[in-house]
């Protein structure tokens, strides 16, 4: 059986196990009827997110024109602080800006590898910790805006961490932390503007993932260097696929690349 199609995010659904999808242009494939099956992958051509054409990838799933040009890849979208919608500045396209910016954002607390502060749109509340790969998290702050948000990260990652080690997650390499003590703890370092955002929720969220064996030294497939891999699925975590011989594939960085999935 062949599917074909351009990479992008898995889609997600917050059960138990969390359920992935792979959406290709005319089909789409739940990933966890995969597991415990042989995969053949192979590497076809570029598809850039935007424009379409066969260009080398840049970030993000978009050729480097694009990624120098379009709203969607600009620098506010990886550090929400320099959003400025809120102030009817235009960055790139001020309608597209308004739309992503002005609507409330959730700073958070995630332990995927550690604990780590970051900020997403409320919308994306629990995908964007799915995707983390955190089997644990919990909100601080809803904002009315990226901005607020961002500087409340900013603030934050003074006092935790603001990045994930993919290799210790994929390890399951991880310990329980009371997230809602860390919580406590940083709320006296959330800037004034943001102080009244706060958020005194105390529900934490677990996440369990389709997992049946993790990797002890996990190692990364580049399809574009190995253009062909045949392996057993044996497990599904943030958006990696993992194989039975400790082979993982990041289906995120590898947005833009289109892709034959062969299932054996």
């Amino acid at each position: 059986m062949l599917y074909q199609g351009v990479l992008t995010k898995m889609k997600t659904q917050y059960e138990n196990p969390i359920q992935y999808f792979l959406v290709f242009e005319s089909d789409f494939l739940n990933v966890n009827q995969l597991l415990e099956k042989t995969l053949k992958l192979n590497f076809i051509k570029y598809q850039c997110l935007n424009c379409g054409m066969d260009k080398p990838k840049y970030r993000q799933g978009f050729c480097k024109s694009c990624f120098f040009e379009i709203p969607q890849a600009a620098d506010w979208i990886m550090r929400p602080e320099l959003s400025t919608a809120h102030l009817g500045k235009e960055d790139r396209d001020l309608d597209y800006e308004k739309k992503v910016q002005l609507q409330p954002h959730i700073v958070y607390l995630a332990n995927s590898s550690n604990v780590k502060v970051g900020v997403t749109r409320k919308t994306q509340v629990p995908t964007r910790w799915i995707d983390q790969g955190a089997h644990e998290a919990i909100a601080i702050v809803e904002a009315p805006n990226r901005y607020l948000a961002g500087i409340t990260e900013v603030a934050l990652k003074m006092h935790v961490s603001d990045k994930t080690n993919w290799r210790t997650m994929l390890k399951n390499d991880i310990k329980d932390e009371n997230l809602l003590d860390w919580k406590s703890r940083l709320k006296a370092f959330i800037p004034e503007e943001a102080q009244s955002y706060f958020l005194e929720d105390k529900r934490e969220t677990n996440l369990h993932f389709p997992v049946s064996k993790y990797p002890l030294k996990p190692k990364s497939l580049n399809l574009e260097k190995t253009p062909e891999y045949t392996g057993k699925l044996v497990g599904i975590k943030g958006q990696y696929l993992i194989f039975d011989d400790e082979t993982v594939f990041n289906i995120r960085s590898n947005e833009g690349t289109v892709v034959g999935i062969d299932i054996i």
